[in-house]
């Protein structure tokens, strides 16, 4: 949707419009008037005929016309009764400057409902409540206290911190960075995150998409909306509490370490969201997208006048996971024989063009380098010595910009400060993004290769499995029924043979005599476990003993079970032993779900065996997943090499433990019931084996 009556309204009222400087409502109506807004204005006071050198009205219905545009800023409690009267006017946008809502406690949050309630039964549009309002440069439009205009540009940013958006305009103005939108969403009572995100997604001005969150309302619509606006336009998040746990105790491995950070880290990856560490990260990221076009791949060139600078680079270049380019043939020909180099220079990348090197050589070298098939950006450092050209090189890289039309990505780092300032001055006028440092540059190369990556990916196709829903039904619903949260180790695993998952041959014996006789059945070694629903981590309270080997094993195995586990635990009901094949060889890992209550199941891989939460090694990502999302999160694990196999260790069958994580996905989707899912260990051999689900567990949801 457009939000056109806030970004590029003919008429603004300002209901609570005041004549002393120290009060907000002074300060949006002086930002009205002093950044030059064409359209109408009509301040709003009860008491003043004359504010600032206009009309003042006693309120909204005496002003004769219905506004586009009305800002309140009022006591909370007179909020109300003003919503309802644009509401009566027909006035269909709002901002509400005022505080004193839900972040006030629970008589603002009844507050703040009753505005809702009128919102939607009247079809206006709030932004706010608590809030500092917004600003369009392009439309001299200033409806905030958050400062003076910065300078237009493609950029829209959101906040929901007003005063972090009020710092972010005067860092914008120091850094000549410029904006197409800048909204404070406040309490974001009406037009939240998901309504920005996409209006600036439709917005002709917006190329690059920035903000800060501090929560996330409906997770699985934000996963939707941020992957279709992404695909057209990058969106830079800055994302505050990353690191506080999750409200919900979990009793899995998985939940118990799916904190707070892993959802948002893989749901922004998910989306093609670009996490930023900090407001510079999130400048300098901005800067790149808004100025230079996509790269084509990971191949970096570099140019610096000094051998320290282009170390630095290439250092970085190598961390970051991107590729010192290969020039080709021609163009080291190129270089070496050329007259505008010294001899004396380095022709292998990074180029150094020497101390002594004045703007021809770098318009030269930058000019060979760009036009390499080889090369997918180029970075320009330049440090100044005391013959250095700096502002005739600023001025010769964006002269070779324009020259190849843009078609390869360029940023720049000059390094200092007095000597390079008019330099870094024509670099940003020129649209060339100028950095602090080479690391800095470098790490804007990289997250614009990714985002560029991540665009290219084919559309996601989730395959399905034939599976026994029905069977997984009636265990569920019995669960329900009985009020049993915990699905115990059986029937958590008929629930997993049910979708497709092999799990170890066995049987459950009420005597030591059964017991036995299942073993021999089976075949020797055997692993005997308490069976219990009371029980969920049975190693804890000595009911899982390995490697039996012989009758009188299971004889002795099971009387000591039956006799220390109730003292223990006398609460828990034993109902037997389980009796089954012990699996042999292969590598132990884990495969396993977390339902996020914001952004629904999220699928766990990592290493498995009692030491998943010591190594905790793991990967989350949001169901459903892709053949290819499976995979890539086996790879992204610190012991992925472990799993292809390394040292003269056998590999194990990688595409078998994907399709394990698709089919836990499908089953996770399907059944929303479920809150967490453990498969550990997962045992998987050789490519061409059969993996084995060895133990599971999973809760339900409780109501």
């Amino acid at each position: 949707m457009t939000l056109d009556r806030f970004f590029n309204p003919q008429s603004v009222a300002i209901v609570g419009a005041s004549r002393q400087p120290s009060k907000v409502g002074y300060e949006i109506l002086a930002g009205l008037l002093k950044g030059g807004y064409p359209g109408k204005i009509f301040p709003v006071n009860p008491t003043a005929p004359e504010i600032q050198g206009l009309k003042a009205y006693p309120d909204l219905k005496s002003i004769g016309q219905v506004p586009d545009l009305v800002v309140l800023v009022v006591s909370a409690k007179l909020v109300p009764q003003a919503v309802q009267d644009c509401a009566n006017l027909g006035v269909k946008a709002v901002i509400i400057i005022s505080s004193g809502f839900k972040e006030a406690g629970p008589e603002g949050a009844e507050l703040e409902k009753s505005i809702v309630r009128i919102a939607k039964t009247s079809g206006l549009r709030i932004i706010g409540p608590n809030c500092i309002g917004l600003m369009v440069p392009s439309r001299k439009l200033n409806v905030s206290f958050g400062g003076d205009l910065p300078q237009p540009g493609s950029i829209g940013y959101f906040s929901q911190s007003g005063s972090l958006l009020a710092a972010i305009v005067d860092m914008a103005r120091d850094t000549h960075l410029g904006f197409s939108k800048l909204i404070s969403i406040g309490n974001k009572a009406d037009v939240d995150e998901l309504t920005i995100i996409r209006a600036l997604g439709e917005d002709a001005e917006t190329e690059v998409i920035a903000g800060y969150l501090e929560t996330i309302a409906d997770g699985d619509a934000f996963i939707r909306q941020a992957e279709s606006i992404s695909r057209q336009k990058p969106i830079l998040l800055l994302k505050a509490g990353f690191t506080a746990a999750g409200a919900r105790a979990a009793s899995s491995h998985t939940g118990r370490l799916a904190e707070t950070e892993s959802a948002y880290e893989c749901v922004f990856e998910r989306a093609g969201v670009i996490r930023c560490e900090s407001i510079k990260d999130q400048f300098d990221y901005a800067r790149a997208f808004a100025y230079q076009p996509l790269p084509k791949g990971s191949r970096v060139a570099v140019i610096a006048n000094a051998g320290g600078a282009g170390i630095m680079a290439t250092d970085a270049i190598e961390r970051e996971g991107l590729q010192l380019a290969q020039f080709s043939e021609e163009t080291r020909k190129r270089l070496s024989q050329s007259q505008e180099l010294s001899r004396a220079a380095s022709i292998n990348n990074p180029i150094d063009l020497l101390g002594d090197a004045l703007s021809d050589r770098y318009e030269f070298a930058l000019q060979a380098v760009l036009e390499d098939p080889n090369v997918d950006t180029a970075l320009v450092l330049l440090s100044p010595h005391a013959m250095t050209e700096c502002t005739q090189t600023a001025h010769a890289v964006v002269r070779v910009a324009n020259q190849n039309g843009r078609n390869k990505p360029i940023l720049a780092c000059f390094l200092g400060a007095g000597r390079v300032a008019e330099a870094v001055r024509v670099l940003r006028d020129g649209k060339i993004p100028p950095y602090d440092s080479p690391e800095s540059a470098v790490r804007a190369v990289k997250t614009m290769s990714r985002y560029a990556e991540w665009k290219s990916r084919p559309p996601r196709v989730v395959k399905l499995f034939n599976v026994n829903r029905r069977k997984v039904e009636r265990i569920i619903e019995r669960h329900i029924r009985l009020q049993q949260a915990e699905v115990g180790e059986m029937e958590a695993k008929e629930i997993l043979e049910a979708y497709g998952f092999v799990t170890p041959e066995g049987g459950i014996a009420a005597t030591p005599e059964q017991a036995a006789n299942i073993a021999n059945q089976i075949g020797y070694p055997v692993v005997m476990k308490v069976w219990s629903p009371d029980i969920l981590h049975k190693a804890d309270v000595g009911g899982v003993k390995t490697n039996i080997n012989s009758d009188q094993e299971v004889l002795d195995v099971f009387d000591l079970m039956m006799y220390r586990i109730p003292r223990k635990v006398p609460q828990a009901k034993i109902l037997g032993i389980y009796v089954e094949k012990m699996c042999t060889g292969g590598r132990e890992v884990i495969l396993g779900m977390n339902r996020d209550p914001r952004f629904g199941p999220l699928m766990m891989f990592g290493m498995g065996g009692r030491l998943v939460e010591v190594l905790e090694d793991v990967v989350f990502y949001p169901a459903p997943l892709t053949a290819e999302e499976a995979r890539q999160m086996l790879v992204r694990t610190k012991t992925y090499d472990v799993l292809k196999g390394t040292r003269g260790q056998e590999g194990v069958d990688i595409g078998a433990i994907a399709e394990g994580l698709q089919r836990l996905s499908q089953l996770a989707t399907e059944f929303p019931q479920i809150n967490e899912i453990d498969i550990n260990p997962y045992v998987v051999g050789r490519e061409g084996t059969t993996p084995i689900a060895v133990d599971a567990m999973m809760t339900l949801e409780q109501r």
